[in-house]
């Protein structure tokens, strides 16, 4: 899997200048598209399109300051329809301006090529089953929040403190599907996995009943699901468990992610200071 990775960003530096096609970058990488992108930004740390952006900026950088083309044609060459667009994201990157750039020689960003590799640290096994579901309703309270990496979500707790102890106790009694219980339930998320983007959160249960008219529901279809267990400190080692899902598992496991809801079952123990957790992931066998 990581040969066939570095084989894609290899064939991201051959398409420069022009357009990189995220489509033709699974295909190299023997995965879908959907797949590639949040493998992708789980191991870069970073958004598929942000890396791209970067790197042509830094080829780009490097002609702007050997003078050998026009500003004009090095920003019609990458793709910017305008001077001024080129200028603005030159100026994002770089700190200045490609005219005053190249007027006085100034020390520009770069964006190293990057390739992937096996890091062995064995320090403790990843706890996993794999399961097969029947199709299930999301049922509860739906809210669009932002994705938050590391920390506490405030506009996820902000949202769950507004759901009413009635509303709890009406949602458990619904529940009859495994996880049990109070889940969270996120859905609709970018594939880029950026900070800052948006995705619907469902705090709820999941349930073959047909929902309350007063609650937002999600039908979920059948399938396969990874479920992966975790205990540690709340909430980092929950998001450390998402990370280690992509960054370690899915390289070495002949599985891939698939489209579909990720579902959380979190029990806080010490006062809110650790969890226990289950992650279930959509994904798809591969060979």
């Amino acid at each position: 899997m990581l040969d066939r990775l570095n084989q894609a960003m290899e064939h991201i530096e051959t398409c420069l200048p022009g357009p990189v096609d995220a489509a033709g970058l699974a295909r190299i990488a023997v995965t879908s598209e959907y797949h590639f992108r949040r493998l992708f930004s789980a191991l870069a740390g970073m958004p598929l399109s942000e890396y791209v952006r970067r790197r042509r900026l830094t080829v780009a950088g490097a002609e702007v300051l050997a003078g050998e083309r026009t500003l004009l044609d090095i920003a019609t060459r990458y793709g910017y329809g305008s001077g001024e667009a080129f200028a603005r994201a030159f100026r994002a990157m770089h700190g200045v301006g490609p005219g005053e750039a190249r007027r006085t020689g100034a020390t520009l960003s770069t964006q190293p090529r990057l390739s992937f590799r096996l890091v062995v640290e064995g320090s403790s096994g990843m706890r996993y089953r794999v399961v097969e579901k029947g199709e299930f309703r999301v049922v509860g309270r739906r809210a669009r929040v932002p994705l938050v990496h590391e920390g506490a979500n405030p506009a996820i707790a902000s949202f769950i403190r507004g759901i009413g102890a009635e509303t709890l106790e009406r949602l458990k009694e619904l529940s009859d599907q495994e996880p049990s219980g109070i889940v969270g339930v996120s859905d609709q998320l970018d594939p880029s996995r950026a900070e800052g983007t948006e995705l619907d959160y469902y705090h709820g249960v999941l349930t073959s009943e047909e929902p309350p008219e007063d609650l937002d529901a999600l039908p979920v279809p059948a399938g396969t699901w990874a479920v992966f267990e975790s205990s540690g400190p709340f909430p980092q080692a929950l998001q450390y468990l998402w990370r280690d899902v992509f960054t370690q598992w899915f390289p070495s496991n002949p599985y891939e992610s698939r489209p579909g809801p990720e579902i959380l079952q979190v029990t806080v123990t010490d006062g809110g200071a650790r969890a226990d957790a289950a992650l279930w992931i959509p994904v798809t066998r591969t060979v």
